[in-house]
């Protein structure tokens, strides 16, 4: 069986006339009658009644076109996307993604997306977990990079990898030579955290009363790249994502251990939402990245 196979039965059951049917698809009547009789006998099935001046589908024919019509479908979407890839994708993707994920790998995929289709606008809002959860459940978001939500019953959550949460001081900080710090150690350490609307702030905080450890918040941003310039000017200490945190001679990052504080970052979308053509492309270049990142 092959494509031409399933194009004439499709155009005959279209125009139930053989004559109609060779016509449109430029082949002779006869070249498509001897087709349609290979694709009956391959199947060992009748699919055309040709007892009436008008060809009708049997039973067995109804039941092959009600399933073979979505597949053309999808071929024909798939060939054009291949003739004109400038033109697959149009429009607006509004997507968001918490604090960490916005300062590098959100960006890195966007500048990926944009130079394959450099006619749609991308809206990329950095907003707390909790923001982006209500906002894909209002529609006002159609894709967003956060942690899995408390409440799951309107979000899917595609789990991207898992996280690690690192010690960020500066290269003069009493610990910047430590190879892993536990978390006790942060008792009464100078720190710069994120506030309390932030699930991770509240994933630190578990960690530290697990511990044992209350450490001095001198100061709370709620946005990554100026908590790490603090540090970078200060000796306050942060725990931030590695993947947030770009490499500098300056800087330092220190695993901690007894508890490793750790996430899973993933995709979120709205159940029963249409995802659009450029949604799942977004999303696929954040898989490949997010990969990268976990390797």
């Amino acid at each position: 069986m092959e494509l031409r196979h399933l194009r004439y039965f499709d155009a005959i059951a279209e125009t139930q006339n053989f004559t109609r049917a060779a016509e449109r698809l430029h082949v002779t009547q006869s070249t498509l009658s001897h087709q349609i009789r290979q694709l009956e006998e391959e199947l060992g099935l009748v699919l055309f009644d040709r007892s009436h001046k008008k060809v009708a589908l049997t039973e067995a024919g109804e039941m092959l076109r009600s399933h073979l019509m979505p597949a053309l479908q999808q071929i024909d979407r798939g060939l054009q996307a291949m003739s004109h890839p400038a033109e697959t994708l149009s429009g607006e993707i509004r997507i968001a993604a918490t604090h960490s994920f916005n300062t590098r790998l959100v960006p890195l995929c966007v500048s990926s997306f944009l130079s394959h289709h450099p006619g749609i606008r991308v809206s990329v809002e950095e907003l707390s977990a909790s923001l982006i959860a209500k906002r894909l459940v209002s529609g006002h978001l159609e894709l967003g990079v956060s942690y899995r939500p408390e409440d799951r019953s309107e979000l899917w959550f595609e789990p991207l990898y898992n996280e690690e949460l690192k010690l960020v001081v500066s290269d003069r900080h009493p610990l910047a030579k430590r190879r892993r710090v536990r978390m006790i150690e942060l008792h009464n350490c100078r720190m710069v955290l994120l506030p309390r609307q932030f699930s991770t702030r509240l994933l630190l905080d578990d960690c530290f009363e697990a511990a044992g450890a209350q450490p001095l918040v001198i100061a709370e941003l709620n946005s990554i790249a100026p908590m790490i310039e603090l540090i970078r000017q200060t000796d306050l200490a942060g725990i931030i994502a590695e993947t947030a945190v770009s490499p500098a001679a300056d800087l330092r990052a220190i695993p901690i251990e007894d508890p490793t504080p750790i996430r899973t970052p993933g995709l979120l979308w709205k159940k029963g939402g249409n995802r659009s053509p450029m949604v799942k492309h977004m999303a696929s270049l954040i898989r490949r990245a997010a990969a990268g990142h976990a390797g």
